[in-house]
């Protein structure tokens, strides 16, 4: 089985970390091609690396000296160098990019963290190094070229059994440094697995999987083991996120599952996510619960709106003419609420109103702050009768008032709005009721 591993930032934060790495991948022989992130945080109040290399170039653009920032990054990466006993020539790295910053793109810059980390990654598992900015290859335009990416990822197959490849950039045709989002290195891993098409791409990070709540919020929530794409992507959009939503997208393509596991608990089991998931008694009925504070709908109330043709898109056109994206329209027989992100309108709320009044004249209009959205998931949910009237009362049992109610068409997920004041209790509510009680079940 071929298994692309990709290792964030915690797990190539310092020597100890790289040990984990490599016990990781030699008990497992299809763990032949890594990809790697720049070192992480070693401990709480740390700086990642990437942060402090996008300093460096804050430093240099405000002519302010940054001489002390790459020392410490310096330092960082010569101490895994001599924990390890490793040859590779750090001092040098660092004094030719002393004396190119000045001259250097921020892209290049912010990109040798990855490249530093991958060259002593690369020399301590005894495999290749593969630049990133020979397989990750963008057209001139900044966007991927994937035809170009993919013969060049599997060229590289063709002369090397393993190789440890950087995450988080790639390269322009004409050899210039191109970056991915942050958080990208999961982009890069999930690139490798679609054109080597790997039977499983291995996120290897701090946690052990998906959790179904917060652990901020509820107390050791359980691990989710099995989770469809259509799911994670529903719980990432609303902050439970642990994997780069777009790294789903090669993968997804090709079939290829994604398996979630911590570096620091190798035998945990972790979580898996593909595309469908058969039927499953012991499967909980909720996947997962995610929620987001600080949203405000616009409530907009016409007599006889229904045989109002082009309302509604006139009303999204003026949303959409000051950039707002809109979260979600609950509609009722004369009336709809938009609901959107607090902050994305807090310098144009007002104006959006007044342009709704003067173009449409509705008989009212109101808006309502201090709106949170909680998100409830779950593949198992249309099977079960209900499940809509269970969540609402067990809301209103714990005395929450719900200002929203809205759910998807194929009835996966239902999403409830409730007062900011009330999103932490409103979780808790919700995961003792569908997820400790199926699981005591």
């Amino acid at each position: 089985m071929l298994k692309i591993t990709k290792f964030g930032g915690s797990s190539t934060a310092n020597s100890e970390q790289f040990k984990k790495i490599k016990a990781i991948i030699e008990s497992d022989e299809g763990r032949k091609f890594v990809c790697v992130s720049a070192s992480g945080r070693r401990f709480k109040g740390d700086n990642k690396v990437t942060d402090l290399l996008c300093l460096v170039v804050a430093h240099r653009d405000y002519h302010v000296d940054y001489s002390a920032l790459l020392d410490d990054i310096e330092s960082r990466y010569l101490e895994i160098k001599n924990e390890l006993g490793l040859t590779f020539p750090v001092e040098e790295k660092f004094d030719i990019l002393r004396e190119t910053i000045p001259t250097d793109s921020a892209a290049y810059i912010i990109s040798r963290g990855e490249w530093l980390t991958a060259h002593l990654m690369a020399e301590y598992l005894g495999y290749e190094y593969l630049d990133a900015a020979d397989a990750i290859i963008f057209h001139h335009d900044g966007t991927l070229n994937l035809e170009a990416t993919n013969a060049a990822i599997r060229e590289v197959v063709k002369k090397y059994d393993h190789f440890v490849m950087p995450g988080f950039y790639g390269g322009t045709t004409d050899g210039q440094i191109k970056l991915l989002d942050r958080g990208g290195g999961d982009i890069t891993g999930s690139l490798m697995a679609s054109a080597l098409d790997a039977d499983l791409y291995e996120n290897w990070t701090d946690v052990s999987g998906f959790m179904s709540a917060d652990p901020s919020i509820v107390e050791n929530p359980q691990a989710i083991k099995k989770i469809t794409f259509d799911e994670m992507q529903e719980l990432s959009y609303m902050g439970a996120s642990v994997l780069h939503e777009e790294a789903i997208f090669p993968v997804r393509e090709k079939n290829i599952p994604i398996q979630i596991k911590n570096t620091n608990d190798p035998s945990a089991e972790g979580t898996i996510i593909r595309e469908i998931w058969e039927p499953d008694p012991q499967d909980p009925l909720v996947t997962g619960i995610a929620g987001k504070k600080d949203f405000l709908s616009v409530y907009i109330n016409k007599t006889k709106l229904a045989n109002s043709v082009g309302f509604l898109r006139t009303v999204l056109s003026i949303f959409e003419k000051y950039g707002v994206s809109v979260e979600h329209i609950p509609t009722g027989i004369d009336s709809f609420s938009v609901v959107v992100n607090a902050h994305d309108v807090k310098d144009c709320i007002y104006s959006i109103v007044a342009d709704i009044k003067r173009e449409l004249e509705p008989d009212k209009i109101e808006i309502n702050e201090n709106l949170a959205l909680i998100s409830v998931v779950g593949r198992n949910m249309p099977q079960k009768i209900g499940t809509s009237g269970k969540l609402l009362g067990v809301v209103g049992n714990a005395k929450i008032n719900v200002r929203m109610i809205s759910q998807s068409s194929q009835e996966r997920t239902i999403v409830i709005g409730v007062e900011n004041k009330d999103f932490e209790r409103c979780v808790q509510v919700i995961y003792e009721a569908f997820v400790n009680e199926t699981s005591a079940e």
